[in-house]
């Protein structure tokens, strides 16, 4: 038994069992790494009050702006170029070379030019300790492209883990010591450091396998031509994420910022859900493209489906619950983020299909195609913003996100059809029904009082009951049904 189950967690054995595997790894990477890292959050936001949490989050924004001069789109190449298995070694040391000049590049914007972008002096101390920070997370972030490609996101999720728990660790330490925004800078840059080292390690014998240190300058001429499409849409992308707080920070106060950072938390740590699906699926994705159109299609539609089997519930379930959440997360001093977290949520429905989509047009190099209608979705940002954000504060800034990522993620949906005619709606009535029924569920719990974590202990498990006694398709890939039975059987 226990070398069936270390087969199945560590080996790459068929189609299917590797893409369960990377799922479950990315999984427990994303979200365990993800809650370590939530504790931090939550005890940072509750310390340091609202204005010098806002500080703190509005200064991690404004680094996070001037790096996606960082990341020209070179992992997802690396990843993709890998896992074709056609890459010589002098590929990955070029892309090295470039992406840690353009990471130097990006420090120097934090440190020099990220200033002028702010009229709140205490996020302008914290830049540069950010500017390391964003030094260290960008190339470990890099080296998860060598992991996804091998399909060892087992590998992943150990430096995952270990990095979050490093930032918890030190940051929740410097807080009980020195509860300042700048000490808690300093605690993630020294938990960053701690986990590139930890990547440098685990990678070291496939590292020291597949680099050379030689640069090719055609070769980089042509990672060049291909990246820029990616570099683009990655500047489109960070206009579109941070577009909100960058001008919440100009327009509004301090305090403003750490609402709608409490806000942003929970729903960005839901983004994970379809993160997690695409970067699994990513290199069949790969590998299908162009090449079996039919099997694309069907693993396409499976993955859209089964982040919106999750989106729905959540989405549904978080409007009943929202003032709930804040409270019960951030404390009742947060309140007044209620009304942006309920229209955050709303792009939950988007972001989740939305993001299996973008990963679609990446595996098919169409992203050419699409700069376009994300350029649109990230002007329609700005301009949504500051027609909204005066009158209605961060309300209008989280209305203008639904706005932006509407036109963005319409258009390349629109589009992604034209290459291959994929279905959503037919397969979504079981998984509505079983949203609304649980959606009902939720509501009754609430009216009666019941305490918000049992209500979501209740809940969850009921969806699925739904969802089986419909006999949605779906659960099928995850062997639902046998799990189902042998519960009801006990």
């Amino acid at each position: 038994m226990f070398q069936k189950i270390k087969s199945w967690l560590l080996e790459n054995r068929n189609f299917r069992q590797t893409i369960m595997k990377n799922t479950f790894w990315l999984t427990v990477s994303n979200v365990l790494g993800r809650v370590i890292k939530a504790v931090l959050i939550i005890f940072a936001a509750r310390i340091l009050g609202v204005a010098s949490y806002g500080i703190f989050s509005y200064a991690l924004s404004l680094a996070a702006f001037f790096t996606i001069f960082s990341d020209i789109g070179l992992g997802p190449i690396l990843t993709r170029e890998t896992a074709k298995k056609t890459l010589p070694r002098e590929y990955f040391s070029t892309t090295l070379t470039i992406k840690f000049a353009l990471v130097s590049f990006s420090v120097l914007l934090v440190i020099f030019v990220a200033p002028f972008f702010t009229k709140i002096p205490e996020a302008i101390n914290l830049l540069p300790i950010v500017a390391l920070l964003i030094f260290f997370d960008s190339l470990r972030d890099f080296s998860y492209s060598l992991t996804r490609a091998w399909e060892k996101m087992e590998w992943e999720a150990l430096i995952s883990i270990f990095t979050n728990v490093a930032i918890t660790v030190l940051g929740i330490l410097i807080l009980l010591l020195w509860p300042t925004n700048k000490n808690l800078v300093i605690g993630y840059t020294l938990g960053s450091a701690l986990g590139l080292m930890a990547s440098i390690f685990v990678l070291r014998r496939r590292f020291l396998q597949s680099f050379k240190f030689i640069f090719n300058k055609n070769l980089a001429k042509k990672i060049f031509q291909e990246a820029w499409p990616f570099a683009l849409l990655g500047f489109l992308g960070g206009i579109m994420i941070n577009t909100d707080t960058l001008m919440l920070g100009w327009m509004k106060t301090a305090s403003d910022l750490g609402y709608y950072a409490a806000a942003q938390r929970p729903v960005q740590f839901l983004y994970l859900i379809p993160a997690i699906i695409a970067t699994a699926v990513f290199p069949t994705f790969s590998r299908l493209a162009g090449k079996d159109n039919n099997k694309f299609r069907s693993l396409l539609e499976k993955s859209i489906r089964s982040s919106l089997l999750f989106a729905i519930p959540i989405t549904l379930g978080g409007l009943i619950l929202a003032p709930q959440i804040i409270s019960l997360l951030f404390g009742n001093s947060y309140l007044p983020a209620t009304t942006a977290f309920i229209f955050l949520l709303l792009t939950i429905l988007l972001t989740f299909p939305g993001t299996l989509i973008g990963n679609a047009i990446f595996a098919h190099n169409k992203q050419q195609q699409f700069i376009g209608y994300l350029a649109l979705g990230a002007l329609g940002n700005v301009v949504f913003n500051a027609v909204l954000i005066p009158p209605f504060g961060i309300s209008g800034a989280a209305f203008a996100t639904i706005l932006a990522q509407t036109l963005a993620i319409g258009f390349n949906w629109k589009n992604m059809k034209k290459i291959n005619n994929f279905q959503t709606l037919k397969y979504l009535p079981r998984i509505v029904l079983a949203g609304l029924l649980m959606t009902g569920l939720v509501f009754i719990l609430k009216i009666w009082g019941v305490n918000i974590i049992i209500n979501i202990l209740i809940a969850a498990p009921f969806y699925f009951l739904c969802l089986y006694w419909l006999k949605e398709p779906l659960l099928a890939l995850f062997n639902f049904p046998a799990i189902i039975k042998k519960l009801i059987v006990k």
